[in-house]
């Protein structure tokens, strides 16, 4: 701007002894005077008030060609020197000669409007003054410069929130697109950078795509220019954010997995962020979870997880969460070595959110197979939660503890996770001021505590060594889930102590036969229905789970189910045979039922949240994005 701007006061000058002098209006020839005069007092003259914007006003409304270039270059080398708020009288004049004819004059008046529009009052005001009608005739000049500036007034603009909505019904998106494939790189760095500061809204997003700008932006990934790069990689991850625009990238944008998969080993650290942000936002749907594993991501997101910048950490942590989603990707993603990375950001204290990507992805990972499950206790994903749990943001235990219960659903992970005492850390768990936190806790001791699957010779002393302790060990934490008025967690309690019973551990039942706090609560569950309002939905009692475990189905009669259970223990605490009673056949077959709705508890406990992680935990389903 300094190169166009720098030779105004020659330009005075010069004119000063051409032979058009004696043609100027009297007030024209005294505020080229006067503006001489100010420009060589430059550094402490305002230009932005009193009689120095007067003479620039002057010179900018006269019908002389020469005198409105020699105020717009003024303007300009004013304003890149100094940019401050300004008002109408200021702006009026630039704005006039922003409708000039004049190639030279439109240069210099949009290279001074884009200075001032710098500044956030400005932005508004510029708006408001109807600046955006003649910026938009610029930007279809066939004058390159003038493109340049006008795109570049555009969008910084754009960057105002109270101005994007403007500009998208103004008509300037469709010339801005075509802006975007000019060969000159400023253009196109500039009309790119201003479709990027209008994809920040869903009606703008909208209209955007209208405009065409899809497949621009996704050729434009290619680019040599790495802002360009930049610009159109952030603007296709906002795109991407609407459920209707991916479907519409599914359908018309084949390379685009392949051409941010490639971005991901950009040399620029911010391009390969928005890269592994715009997969993790595709990654929201199915068809991009598989296709981004197709396209060899995985390797790239690797490398970036483990890299020591945390921008890049946190971008592919959240893409992997989403693409560990799909079952068939769970595989893949061990198999590439994602496990102890992942397991080594769970102590990543600078950033929770880190934590919540890494042990969500674990959980994830664990959903369906038992191979995978295995690999993962194995990796010392277990020991690090253990050891963690008790000290991280409570919506990393949420994550970490729900883990752990979709672990506890293996038959063969049941005892060793008990060896490894992870009933320590889930008691007290039970007892968080989050109420996710002790649905996915108890969750975890009741899969763990599950009978299906086990020999009359399995090893349950690990539930007698925390009978009391920590925190009152399980006997307080299966007394306060009884005594809830959620029914959600009577539910987990009735259940929970079923599974113990009918371990046959004499030592365990007789802590529970004796107990003088859970037997008479017990009784009153099996006496009465709860007193939490329910509604029930008629229906069978499912379980995608081989083994029977503890979770929420959207189906049966959750309150029967509690009465049915309450009885069950009362059934075998009251046998007169030594040890434990038999099951009979219709109790080994026993699955919890739906969790009905019940009104909000003293606590403001938030139901529905709660039976939504409580069910993804019980029935180990993928966490989302």
């Amino acid at each position: 701007m300094g190169v166009v701007s720098s030779c105004c006061e020659s330009c005075f000058r010069s004119r000063k002894s051409q032979s058009y002098e004696p043609l100027l209006l009297e007030n024209e020839r005294e505020a080229v005077a006067d503006l001489l005069q100010y420009l060589e007092n430059r550094t402490t003259t305002n230009f932005f008030s009193g009689s120095p914007l007067s003479a620039l006003t002057t010179l900018s409304f006269s019908d002389n060609v020469d005198l409105q270039r020699s105020a717009a270059l003024a303007f300009a080398e004013i304003t890149e020197k100094e940019v401050r708020p300004v008002g109408r009288d200021t702006l009026d004049p630039i704005l006039f000669l922003l409708s000039s004819h004049d190639t030279e004059v439109q240069r210099a008046a949009s290279a001074a409007l884009g200075n001032l529009a710098v500044n956030t009052d400005n932005k508004l005001l510029i708006v408001k003054l109807g600046g955006l009608e003649p910026l938009i005739r610029q930007m279809l000049s066939p004058n390159v410069e003038v493109q340049c500036n006008a795109v570049g007034c555009v969008t910084n603009l754009a960057t105002h929130d109270d101005n994007k909505t403007k500009i998208a019904k103004s008509g300037a998106l469709v010339p801005l697109t075509r802006l975007a494939r000019s060969k000159d790189m400023r253009v196109q760095r500039n009309a790119t950078g201003a479709l990027l500061n209008m994809t920040h809204s869903d009606e703008n997003r909208q209209q955007l795509v209208n405009a065409g700008a899809i497949p621009v932006l996704v050729s434009l990934l290619n680019s040599p220019d790495t802002d360009v790069q930049y610009y159109c990689t952030t603007a296709l991850s906002n795109i991407a954010v609407d459920g209707v625009n991916r479907k519409k990238l599914a359908q018309s944008e084949p390379k685009l997995v392949a051409s941010l998969v490639q971005l991901m080993d950009s040399p620029s650290l911010k391009v390969q962020c928005q890269a592994a942000l715009a997969l993790r936002n595709l990654a929201s749907d199915e068809k991009y979870q598989l296709e981004i594993v197709k396209a060899d991501g995985l390797s790239s997101l690797l490398r970036l997880l483990q890299s020591a910048y945390l921008p890049l950490i946190l971008s592919s942590a959240a893409c992997v969460r989403n693409v560990s989603i799909h079952p068939q990707n769970e595989s893949p993603i061990i198999e590439s070595g994602f496990l102890q990375p992942l397991i080594n950001l769970l102590s990543f204290k600078d950033n929770e959110e880190v934590q919540c990507h890494a042990i969500s992805t674990l959980r994830n990972l664990a959903a369906s197979s038992e191979k995978n499950k295995q690999a993962i206790v194995k990796a010392g994903a277990v020991q690090s939660i253990k050891e963690l749990v008790l000290e991280v943001p409570t919506n990393v235990q949420s994550e970490m503890t729900a883990c752990v219960a979709v672990l506890a659903l293996s038959d063969e992970l049941k005892g060793q996770l008990l060896e490894m005492g992870i009933c320590e850390v889930l008691i007290p768990l039970t007892n968080s001021p989050s109420s996710e936190v002790q649905g996915n806790s108890a969750a975890a001791l009741g899969n763990l505590s599950s009978k299906d699957g086990r020999s009359t010779g399995d090893d349950y002393s690990a539930f007698n060594e925390v009978w009391d302790q920590p925190e009152g060990g399980m006997h307080q934490y299966l007394y306060r889930f009884l005594t809830s008025p959620d029914a959600t967690f009577q539910h987990i309690a009735v259940w929970t102590i079923v599974q113990l019973l009918e371990s046959g551990d004499p030592i365990l039942n007789a802590h529970i036969r004796t107990s003088p706090i859970l037997i008479p609560n017990i009784r009153q569950l099996a006496q009465t229905r709860t007193s939490s309002p329910v509604s029930s939905v008629g229906g069978t009692p499912h379980s995608p789970h081989s083994q029977h475990s503890y979770q929420e189905t959207e189906t049966g009669d959750g309150q029967g189910e509690i009465q049915m259970l309450a009885r069950r223990i009362l059934e075998i605490t009251e046998h007169d045979g030594e040890g434990a009673l038999t099951p009979s056949a219709s109790a080994s077959q026993i699955q919890p039922g739906s969790f009905a709705d019940t009104t909000e508890s003293a606590s403001g406990r938030d139901h529905e949240e709660l039976r939504k992680s409580v069910r993804e935990a019980f029935a180990g389903g993928s966490s989302t994005h």
